[in-house]
């Protein structure tokens, strides 16, 4: 089958052999699509190596023959971001989330959409935390996995007085005892939930609580093997991601 000037994120890119690279590309009518980039070496090559780098905006042309797609064009769409610091672990979790979750071959424009979304956002640098608290919710959304995030697993509005506990396959589930302080830090507040069915940023501490309970649902989806990029999170979680 042949892949027309498709559109594409690249979320990563490794040497194959010699000459070669194996490529990961988000397309917005095939999914995730393995590449195979023959020959990119050579300063002639130069320019289809640097579109085939991680968080570029591409265009290419492929023919999928089993599970990898042989390149045949690509072409940068724009300058990819120039990213440092906080930023550049952020780009290096989203990548690794879609490489991670999303299936080879299945269209998932929604997912394509939210990740040019968060590719933006991670350009301008600004409220991280946010930013990645947004994409978890659209790529659970994208995959089917998400959830009514103005309502509790029975069906009561999200009170934005409570606590909840997100249940991978339930939803949210409200903390019916206020007995136990140390549980309750570890949950979500019902404003955070509300923030993110409304797509509007809560106050810092309600958005401190998303980032535990969003964890546990992508761990659960992740079938219990965790990321790389969450061993290098760390300074990110107390206040920045």
């Amino acid at each position: 089958m042949r892949l027309d000037d498709q559109p594409g994120y690249v979320l990563h890119a490794r040497p194959w052999r010699e000459t070669s690279l194996l490529v990961e590309v988000l397309t917005q009518e095939h999914g995730r699509v393995g590449l195979l980039a023959r020959g990119v070496q050579g300063p002639k090559k130069q320019a289809l190596r640097a579109a085939l780098q991680p968080l570029q905006s591409i265009r290419f042309d492929a023919v999928l023959a089993g599970e990898l797609a042989q390149l045949r064009r690509a072409e940068s769409q724009d300058a990819a971001p120039r990213l440092h610091g906080h930023a550049m672990l952020a780009a290096f979790y989203v990548n690794e989330l879609v490489l991670r979750l999303a299936p080879r071959h299945d269209p998932l424009p929604e997912l394509h959409h939210a990740y040019g979304e968060i590719r933006q956002r991670l350009r301008e640098a600004g409220g991280l935390a946010w930013s990645l608290r947004r994409f978890e919710r659209d790529l659970l959304d994208a995959l089917g996995f998400g959830f009514d995030w103005a309502h509790a697993a029975d069906g009561q509005p999200i009170d934005p007085a409570a606590r909840y506990r997100l249940d991978p396959q339930e939803g949210p589930l409200r903390l019916l005892s206020e007995r136990n302080a140390g549980e309750r830090r570890g949950l979500a507040t019902g404003t955070a939930l509300l923030a993110l069915a409304e797509d509007r940023l809560p106050a810092a501490a309600d958005l401190a609580s998303l980032r535990l309970q969003m964890r546990a649902v992508l761990l659960h989806h992740l079938g219990g093997r965790g990321l790389k990029s969450w061993e290098m999170l760390g300074d990110l979680a107390r206040g920045n991601g």
